[in-house]
């Protein structure tokens, strides 16, 4: 830019905000002299990248995206070799093999070329149809000139938090498939299967890294994709021993196998690091160990912030404790936590029943000594959100054949005497028995609607 106009620019910006933007800056950059000394410098200092393009090839999947005319294009970067449209590509952990129809780079537009070489970075398009045949931090090679071995690095993703996903409406069930799959194309550690509900209809059964990553999964369908959701509580993978020696690993409580058939159950352990102000150490403290936590430890990290280190039940965390940690510590309160090792645990399933009749979409797995108090939040969130009906309704919370909570929804309408004035007591008594009997039917008979908004209100942490 010139000396003039620089210094044009300068008054004008002094006149309306009375600084000088361009005080610190070095008179050769105010000439544009700075800006041409920058680029220089990234061209001779910075190195290139290595690699032998007549070397077999190796090529890194880093993202990709999904195009309707020509399916799942890939990005990647050639690490060695070369690579050429009409080449077969082979993916080394997928073990699947594509022909390249283009390749170029990725500029303004994708840009075709003649061929991707090592250290560049570049689109491929080889007729990828479907999502499940890659793996984001894939390694590419040639299938008629492989590599001798992947990209080190590669780690599969490994889901620890399981939660059903449905539509609020069963019409968009359709779209509700197609977002998934759409938000799986970038997305590697999201894993789905599909499922489905007595009360709730067809859904998916949906793998997390973590709460956040739920958290996340769930804005970007409502966002992006304008679907109304109704999410399950969500629950960690249990490994379970049966008496006749096999294991088995169950997330969901519609598989839980019968507990006598169950000789011993593991659970998920966590290390969460909690970053708090040192005056909030204690509450901070007393909330893990409501939640279980077996061992605490505090680091000192700067005047007032303290870090404390808790092994506690990946379980425990999935249902109230952020909140909770949040409002203790007036929001100043950061939470994270990395996955460490299965431990022995004693894990039982509640049923919720509606009208004496279990509802699976509500069941959940849960640690013995905290099943009573769960359950009671279940029942009386339901007993809030179900309305009146005819008859009155029973919501109980039971482990196998015992009920360990209880709630009741009173009938709409009471016994009718009105038109039974005057006259013998022996005609009241009379309609109130048949009144009586026709209840009893309607109650035996009768079903129960449960609106979907009461299966979000069980996932809140308290009443309000």
């Amino acid at each position: 830019m010139p000396a003039a106009d620089v210094e044009r620019v300068r008054e004008e910006i002094d006149s309306d905000l009375g600084l000088d933007p361009f005080a610190a800056i070095p008179v050769s950059a105010k000439t544009g002299q700075g800006i041409e000394d920058v680029l220089e410098g990234i061209a001779t200092q910075l190195p290139p990248p290595e690699g032998d393009p007549k070397a077999p090839l190796k090529a890194l999947i880093f993202d990709a995206f999904f195009d309707k005319y020509r399916g799942v294009i890939l990005q990647c970067r050639v690490i060695e070799g070369t690579l050429k449209p009409k080449d077969t590509i082979h993916f080394m952990h997928t073990d699947r093999d594509f022909l390249v129809d283009e390749l170029g780079y990725n500029q303004f537009k994708l840009v075709p070329k003649k061929q991707l070489a090592a250290g560049e970075v570049g689109y491929i398009v080889a007729g990828v149809k479907s999502v499940q045949d890659i793996e984001i931090g894939d390694t590419i090679t040639l299938a008629d000139r492989p590599a001798d071995e992947p990209i080190p690095g590669y780690l599969p993703a490994r889901q620890v938090v399981f939660s059903s996903i449905y539509p609020m409406s069963t019409d968009e069930y359709q779209d509700l498939t197609k977002a998934l799959e759409k938000l799986s194309i970038n997305d590697a550690a999201l894993t789905f299967e599909k499922d489905s509900s007595a009360a709730l209809g067809f859904g998916f059964r949906c793998g997390f890294l973590g709460l956040l990553h739920l958290d996340v999964i769930q804005e970007r369908l409502q966002r992006e994709f304008d679907i109304g959701l109704v999410i399950s509580a969500p629950s960690v993978s249990y490994k379970l021993t049966l008496k006749d020696g096999s294991t088995i690993d169950v997330d969901n409580p519609s598989y839980w196998p019968d507990p006598t058939n169950i000789d011993s159950a593991s659970e998920p352990y966590i290390r969460a690091q909690i970053l708090t102000p040192e005056e909030y150490v204690g509450p901070v403290m007393e909330l893990c160990r409501e939640h279980r936590s077996e061992s605490q430890t505090m680091n000192y990290l700067a005047a007032g912030r303290v870090e404390v280190v808790s092994e506690m039940p990946l379980g425990e965390v999935l249902f109230d404790f952020y909140g909770k940690l949040k409002m203790i510590t007036r929001g100043y309160g950061s939470f994270d936590y990395v996955p460490i090792e299965y431990r022995k645990t004693d894990i039982v399933k509640v049923d919720i029943l509606v009208n004496k009749e279990p509802v699976d979409a509500l069941a959940y797995l849960v640690h013995r000594e905290k099943s009573r108090a769960r359950a009671l939040h279940y029942c009386e969130q339901l007993a809030e959100e179900i309305p009146r009906h005819q008859f009155k309704i029973p919501i109980q919370g039971a482990i196998g054949g015992t009920v360990i909570a209880r709630s009741t929804i009173q009938a709409v309408r009471k016994d009718v005497t009105a038109k039974c004035y005057g006259g013998d007591i022996s005609r009241k008594k009379k309609l109130l028995e048949k009144q009586k009997k026709g209840k009893a039917k309607m109650k035996q008979f009768g079903s129960v609607n449960i609106p979907q908004k009461a299966f979000v209100s069980v996932l809140r942490a308290d009443k309000k």
